[in-house]
This record gives C-alpha cells, sequence and structure tokens, in this order.
C-alpha cells in the first residue's frame, strides 16, 4: 500500500502468498497500480504516486483481511473518486465505525451499514488535519488515520492510551515521511512524499506463536524456530509465556551482517524447549502486546499447573469471531475447567492435557490453529471444523506442522 503512493519503484522480498496479501495486492491492481509478481516470494511495485490511484469499476473485495479493509478506508478518504469497499461473510459482520469517526473528523465522508460493511466512501481532494486520542488502543485506526493524514492539510496527531503495534510508523520512516512524537504522540505532516524502497519481511510473529506454544509443550529436544520478526509491540507472548516457567531463548540476527531489513525491524531466531508451566494472572497492560496470539496463550494456560486469569481482552469478542466464546467452547469440549468472563477467561490447567474432541473454529483461522497446537498434549484425536480460514494468513501451516512433527492431516470437504 505504502508502495503504490511513493514515487518509483518498491522491491518487496518475503511477500507472504496469503488469502489475505493477495486480496491487498489485488485491490491496488483495481486502483492502477502496477504490480510484478508474487514471483517465489518477491513483489515490484511501480508507485503510481499519492495524486494518481484512479477510482475501480465496482467494489473492492477485501476477503477476509479486516486490516486491508480498515487500512484502504485511510488510504482513499482523501482520494478524488468514489470507492466501495466490500468482504466475505466474516469481514461484513465486522466493527468499522470506530475507523470512520475520526476519518470524518478529517472530512471524509464515509457511510457503513449500520456500522459495518459495505463501506462507501465518497471521493474528495481535501482532508484537515486533527489531533486525535484514540479511545482504545488499536494499530488498525492509528495505521488508517496516518494513511490519511499523508493527503491532509496540516499536522495530525494521534494520541495512544497504551503501546500498539508501529510496523506503519516503521515503514512510513523507511518510505522517508517524518513522524515527530511530541510528548509522546505521534504526529505527521500532510503532503509528504513518499519514496520507493527495499523491503525485507521477517517472519510473522503471529504465525510463529503456534509453534512457540508447541514447541513449550512438547519438544523436549527444542525447538528452533527461523527468522522470526520481534517487533517489541508484538512480542508479549514471550513475556507471558517466560512468566508462566517457559524455556525460550532469542538469538538475534546481525543486521549489519546478513539482510537489512527495512524499517529496522528486529530479527531473531526463537528456541523453545518444553518444560512445566504454570498459571499465572496476566496483566491487563500487557494485553494489547499479545491480543492475536491469546488464543493460542489459552491453550498453554490450560496446559499449565494452577490458574491463569486474562482480563482486558474485550477486544477478542470483535475478531474474526467471537475469540474468546470460541476458545471457551472449545476448550470445555475438550475437558479444561474454565469460566468465561465478560472480558476475558478463567482457566484452571492440567498437566495431563486434552482429551479429544470436535471443535468448531467459526471459520477463525487463529481459532482453528490454536486448536491444531492443542493436538500436542492431547490424549486423543481433535477434529477441527471449517478451516479454510487458516488460508487467509498462514496457507502452509499443515505442512509445516507436520515438518516439526504435527501429527496432523487435512480431511476432504464434505460433498455439497
Amino acid at each position: 500500500m505504502l508502495g503504490s503512493l511513493a514515487e518509483g519503484d518498491t522491491q518487496i522480498h518475503g511477500f507472504l502468498e496469503s488469502e489475505d496479501c493477495m486480496a491487498t495486492l489485488v485491490a491496488l491492481r483495481r486502483l492502477g497500480v502496477r504490480i510484478d509478481g508474487p514471483d517465489d516470494g518477491r513483489v515490484v511495485v511501480h508507485g503510481a504516486g499519492a495524486g494518481r490511484l484512479h477510482g475501480a469499476s465496482g467494489a473492492l473485495d477485501m476477503g477476509n483481511a479486516g486490516t486491508a479493509m480498515r487500512l484502504f478506508m485511510g488510504l482513499l478518504a482523501g482520494q478524488s473518486f468514489d470507492s466501495k469497499l466490500v468482504g466475505d461473510a466474516s469481514l461484513m459482520r465486522r466493527p468499522m465505525e470506530r475507523v470512520a469517526v475520526p476519518l470524518r473528523l478529517m472530512g471524509a465522508e464515509i457511510t457503513t451499514q449500520d456500522g459495518r460493511p459495505p463501506v462507501e466512501i465518497r471521493g474528495r481532494t481535501t482532508l484537515a488535519a486533527i489531533d486525535y486520542e484514540l479511545p482504545v488502543p488499536s494499530a488498525q485506526v492509528k495505521s488508517a488515520i496516518l494513511l490519511a493524514a499523508l493527503r491532509a492539510d496540516g499536522r495530525t496527531r494521534i494520541v495512544e492510551p497504551a503501546p500498539s503495534r508501529d510496523h506503519t510508523e516503521r515503514m512510513l520512516s523507511a518510505f522517508g515521511v517524518e513522524l515527530l512524537h511530541p510528548d509522546g504522540a505521534i504526529a505527521v505532516q500532510g503532503g509528504q512524499q513518499l519514496h520507493a524502497t527495499r523491503v525485507h519481511v521477517p517472519g510473522d510473529f503471529s504465525s510463529a506463536a503456534f509453534f512457540i506454544v508447541a514447541g513449550c509443550l512438547g519438544a523436549r529436544q527444542g525447538l528452533l524456530i527461523r527468522g522470526v520478526g520481534l517487533n517489541p509491540t508484538r512480542t508479549g507472548l514471550l513475556d507471558l509465556l517466560r512468566e508462566m516457567g517457559a524455556d525460550i531463548r532469542v538469538h538475534p540476527w546481525d543486521q549489519d551482517g546478513g539482510v537489512t531489513h527495512a524499517a529496522t525491524e528486529p530479527v531473531a531466531d526463537i528456541e523453545v524447549r518444553a518444560t512445566a508451566l504454570h498459571g499465572i494472572k496476566v496483566n491487563e497492560a500487557a494485553v494489547p502486546l499479545a491480543i492475536d496470539e491469546l488464543p493460542v496463550f489459552f491453550i498453554a494456560a490450560a496446559c499449565a499447573e494452577g490458574e491463569t486469569l486474562v482480563r482486558g481482552a474485550l477486544e477478542l469478542r470483535i475478531k474474526e469471531s467471537d475469540r474468546l466464546a470460541a476458545m471457551a467452547a472449545g476448550l470445555a469440549r475438550l475437558g479444561v475447567e474454565l469460566e468465561l468472563l465478560a472480558d476475558g477467561v478463567w482457566i484452571r490447567g492440567a498437566t495431563d492435557g486434552f482429551g479429544g474432541g470436535s471443535i468448531e473454529s467459526h471459520g477463525d483461522h487463529r481459532i482453528a490453529m490454536a486448536f491444531a497446537t492443542a493436538a500436542v498434549r492431547a490424549r486423543g484425536p481433535i477434529e477441527i471444523r471449517d478451516v479454510a480460514s487458516v488460508a487467509t494468513s498462514f496457507p502452509n501451516f499443515v505442512a509445516s506442522a507436520r515438518e516439526v512433527g504435527l501429527q496432523i492431516e487435512r480431511c476432504p470437504a464434505p460433498a455439497s
């Protein structure tokens, strides 16, 4: 997306050919951006420049990519043409108003359907800078505002109640945008030109999280996960697992001697060894830094000795599914003692692991992969239903899981 706004050709290495990333790529092509690839993880984006996108004929389909839809709202808010964003059945149920509200304050004309997609954006050529305090930490809302701010008159300032993922800020800096940090806020002056760059994408921490937990539960001889991005706003899971007693060692890459990652994303190999875990009370301040990894963290908690309590995780109820409810229902089916709370869950762990059972993933990729991880400590087979969504973020999950020793089979889809 940033490459499409830049002058020149941006080269991306390590592009993930997942459904979410491909939906983003296809949408940009429909907006007039010329993109070569993907070819073995390599993509070249021929930048159209900030004001040289054009309207698509018909709606832009984001598939299941909630991040893409919310960021496209910021990208398109200051363009001169009308746009409409739609998605699959799951995405069409997800809330969009928390992004639309600050963009409307900037002058964008955005309508939703009872707060959900389709999202319609009326073309306009100017936006106004704003000072905005995020009600809750959200990297998606922050990123949408920053993208719109590039087309706004004046300096936009964003205040976060707590740190959220900062990939967008790092990437903007890599494309030559000057970001300021007055009084701990984030500020950007509108009208800045982006310049093409070279990007090496590190391994996704959220994808690695399933194998980190699997290693904590079953890798007696150790498991090494290579080339993982360790952005400090993403790695709260490591802190939680270490607090539980996990044996986790991080081996940072030499950024000078090896591949240099654009936007100075730290990269490391992660070594995990199975050890006994104990329950913890999770500090609510730690939840935003591990929000996407909490489903698989619940698997670890269910195998730990004692009680684990997570509060302040209301955000999980508005993901691809209600992840709190989905995880609680699935764990209960496997014999775990727990209590579902309004904003979290209480789990009494059992060191002898799980029983077998049939789990409903609700079409949520992280729920499906979390329960696949549970099989490491299961006493019987675990059947996980509705797993096609795994391809949205981790299309080679099954192959990777088999490679490290998980006994996992993909069942044929039932006949219609």
